[in-house]
């Protein structure tokens, strides 16, 4: 049996890992902002340490694997999109980072951080706050944001979202965590019905948004079903996943992207795979 962290483990997605994990006799430190085993603010620096450092400390340096799922969502605020950028980005980015080590020790760790679809299906997001984020420039990020104005917390969760994704993307095939045995991947759900979502229901414009919203095989996706995703992605079964972003959305990044992916990659992105396909037939 193994040792498992999780952010956002009092409600939702994170609870509902949470809940499998134990279940199957692993156990489970969790972070959350209540009823948690440890209780932190992540969109504060001082949350963040606190309990990146708490977690370590109760796991003993050593983590078979991490579940990063607390997010904040994009309600009206004129505070919110900081409020976003340092949970949904630095949230992630900073924890998961404080315990590579410990995941690393156990040799064979899996890293499961909850996206979103948002980092491909809403348009116009500024990829200044993009690039902004993966430099660490969150001031620079939540300025590319609020010239969206009443859009503004709605760009920052987008932002967030792409941000995070490429940041497993580039971190996840590195000497740093595929060399140490650390798989470090996403999970990118669409609407799923959490509290988070139930609040934005409750709001009579986000409310007809969301219904908008082009969602194939039609309605929300279920905690406990997203749950056994993440379980699957932590398993042995997922030994070969490694810098994927996992969509299960109901068909809505099909939807809007059916020809933008897969492509190929650019002779530049790839030259010593193409020298050895010209010479040999093959990549691998």
């Amino acid at each position: 049996m193994g040792t498992y962290a999780v952010t956002g483990s009092a409600s939702g997605m994170g609870r509902a890992a949470s809940e499998r994990l134990r279940a199957n006799g692993h156990t489970v430190v969790g972070v959350d902002l209540r009823d948690a085993d440890v209780v932190a603010d992540l969109s504060t620096a001082a949350g963040r340490a606190r309990a990146s450092a708490a977690v370590l400390e109760v796991a003993g340096h050593r983590l078979d694997g991490a579940v990063l799922a607390a997010g904040v969502g994009p309600t009206p605020g004129p505070d919110r999109p900081r409020l976003i950028l340092e949970t949904n980005y630095r949230g992630v980015v900073e924890l998961a980072s404080a315990w590579r080590t410990a995941l690393a020790a156990t040799g064979k760790a899996k890293v499961v951080v909850v996206s979103s679809n948002s980092a491909t299906t809403v348009p116009m997001v500024p990829r200044r706050a993009v690039r902004a984020l993966l430099s660490d420039d969150l001031d620079g990020a939540l300025r590319s944001t609020r010239v969206f104005r009443h859009a503004a917390p709605a760009m920052a969760y987008a932002a967030s979202k792409i941000a995070v994704s490429r940041w497993v993307r580039r971190q996840a095939v590195t000497p740093q965590w595929a060399g140490q045995g650390v798989r470090l991947n996403a999970l990118a759900p669409g609407a799923v019905m959490t509290p988070l979502l139930e609040k934005q229901l409750a709001t009579p414009r986000e409310a007809k948004a969301i219904r908008g919203f082009p969602v194939p095989i039609g309605g929300y996706g279920d905690s406990d079903r997203l749950a056994e995703w993440i379980l699957f992605m932590l398993s042995d079964a997922a030994d070969f996943l490694c810098g994927s972003v996992v969509f299960v959305d109901g068909g809505s990044d099909a939807y809007f992207r059916s020809d933008q992916w897969p492509t190929a990659p650019s002779l530049t992105e790839t030259p010593r795979y193409l020298w050895r396909l010209r010479r040999f037939g093959t990549g691998y």
